[in-house]
């Protein structure tokens, strides 16, 4: 407990230092925003602070610090060092840059960004690229809540059905209409969530392993052969897979395209620390509780305390068969059995309001992100609803099929989460590297971002190289391509620089 109070800390003090040394390298000011001069009473809404940042924290959130921080539990307390310092130095960083630099090119959504420093082809590639993302993590977000309300009531088509109908409204209305009104509730549910959970485990005080004594354990007690940790960790080694797993509470690619939609409702430039450096910092604060609690769960005999003995019998039976706890415990299940066990009834019910409200939420921003972004492209004002209706009804048709390919397939969700999480880190890489040019052209501290683009660029093509989900290279062969990629990317910086001294 000691490492994970540390790693609280660690991420209150960031947010105080590095997040005002970032503001101060990027340097807002008074100029008029574009919810003041470009107001449409659609997209470009000026909104209080408050419910900008409680929107922003859930738009970013979904199910990515929670379920990536389970999965990512695997990996023992090394898990703490990325969050904390992939949040800090990479993720805020990233958030707080992309939503500053939207703001100061009219509410830019992230392909129009990448293109204006990056290039028209690099544009094109940004532009497909986020757009197949987003619809991958619309579909994603609906297949998710809708396992966890399948547990709860009702079947899980019908969830499926009623999530994507209120996908659809949600898209077409005005931001104010639902997602200023309903949203920041949603938001608290998921915070209250995290506290109480912190709350339960300072209550527990549970034998946690610490950095300086466990770094490299993973599984510390007789439960490894249960877990079935060595064959997951052959196929997915700590590096670059933790890079991935744990995407949303150190640095996703995703979030750089919902911080516009804040971008157009800010009345403020010095709004936007709190906001983008604030609200990623408070989803590290989630995607660290969860982690402990999941260390908690799995490999101190947690999962005891809060399963029923119908199920604990139900597990043993069908481990005997080769069932690994983690196979029978999936992410979602571990969010039910935890909330449901540690915080009551209520506080069950209220628990499992924000992480189900978190992917749905999500969802609906991500299709009206690829709405606007596709808009942007097109040139296709979006005051009137019938050119909202030229965007979204094949954007949707699109959603559906892969959405009905997804239920089909015995494994559509594995797949389609197993893209999402390598798509979305290669999203932050675009992301990174125009912030950079940025920084560069502006004569500032471009550091901030060029180091973190380094890594990531390294993580993405590394996992391509050595995973057994993508060309899975044996030996030591991936890992050099990986470093040959970091070489070239460095080489082609300096060259860039040299060229715009």
């Amino acid at each position: 407990m000691i490492s994970f109070t540390l790693s609280l800390i660690a991420l209150v003090v960031g947010y105080m230092v590095y997040g005002k040394f970032v503001e101060r390298v990027f340097g807002p000011d008074d100029r008029p925003t574009p919810a003041i001069s470009m107001t449409d009473g659609m997209d470009y809404v000026a909104l209080p602070g408050w419910k900008i940042f409680m929107i922003q924290f859930l738009n970013i959130a979904g199910t990515g610090p929670i379920f990536g921080a389970i999965m990512g539990a695997w990996y023992g307390p090394v898990a703490y060092l990325w969050i904390v310092l992939g949040c800090v130095f990479a993720g805020a960083v990233h958030d707080y840059l992309s939503g500053m630099l939207s703001v100061r090119n009219g509410g830019a959504s992230l392909p129009e960004l990448v293109g204006k420093y990056l290039g028209r082809h690099t544009r094109k590639v940004a532009l497909v690229f986020t757009v197949l993302l987003l619809m991958m993590v619309g579909v994603v977000f609906v297949y998710s809540p809708a396992i966890i309300l399948h547990g709860m009531w009702g079947s899980e088509f019908m969830w499926v059905i009623v999530i994507f109908i209120y996908y659809i409204i949600a898209t077409m209305l005005p931001i104010d209409k639902i997602i200023g009104k309903v949203y920041p509730l949603f938001a608290f549910s998921l915070l209250f969530m995290a506290v109480a959970l912190m709350v339960g485990l300072y209550a527990k005080m549970p034998a946690l392993p610490e950095l300086w004594s466990d770094l490299k354990t993973y599984n510390p007690d007789s439960t490894a052969a249960l877990l079935g940790a060595d064959s997951y960790m052959s196929k997915n080694p700590l590096f670059p897979c933790l890079f991935l797993t744990i995407a949303c509470g150190a640095i996703s690619g995703f979030h750089a395209t919902q911080s516009p939609l804040m971008a157009r409702c800010m009345k403020n430039e010095r709004q936007g620390r709190r906001i983008f450096y604030g609200a990623m910092i408070t989803e590290g604060l989630v995607a660290l509780i969860w982690a402990t609690v999941s260390m908690y769960f799995f490999y101190y005999g947690g999962w005891r305390e809060v399963v029923p003995a119908d199920v604990v019998d139900e597990f043993v039976a069908q481990s005997t068969g080769g069932k690994t706890l983690v196979q029978f415990f999936t992410a979602p299940s571990v969010v039910n059995f935890v909330c449901s066990g540690w915080l009551g009834v209520f506080g069950g019910v209220l628990a499992l309001l924000g992480v189900v409200a978190a992917p749905i939420t999500s969802g609906d921003t991500a299709f009206r992100s690829a709405r606007l972004i596709v808009a942007d492209a097109l040139g296709l004002e979006q005051h009137s609803i019938r050119r909202r209706m030229y965007v979204c009804i094949p954007m949707f048709a699109a959603a559906i099929l892969l959405l009905v390919w997804q239920m089909r397939s015995p494994d559509g969700f594995n797949i389609i989460w197993q893209y999402f999480g390598w798509a979305n880190q290669t999203l932050s890489v675009f992301t990174l590297w125009t912030l950079t040019v940025y920084l560069v052209e502006q004569k500032k501290n471009y550091i901030i971002t060029l180091l973190p683009a380094f890594l990531m660029t390294t993580v993405c093509a590394t996992f391509v190289f050595v995973s057994g989900q993508a060309l899975g290279l044996q030996g030591v062969t991936g890992y050099v391509l990986g470093l040959c990629v970091l070489v070239v990317a460095i080489v082609w910086f300096a060259r860039w620089k040299k060229k715009c001294a």
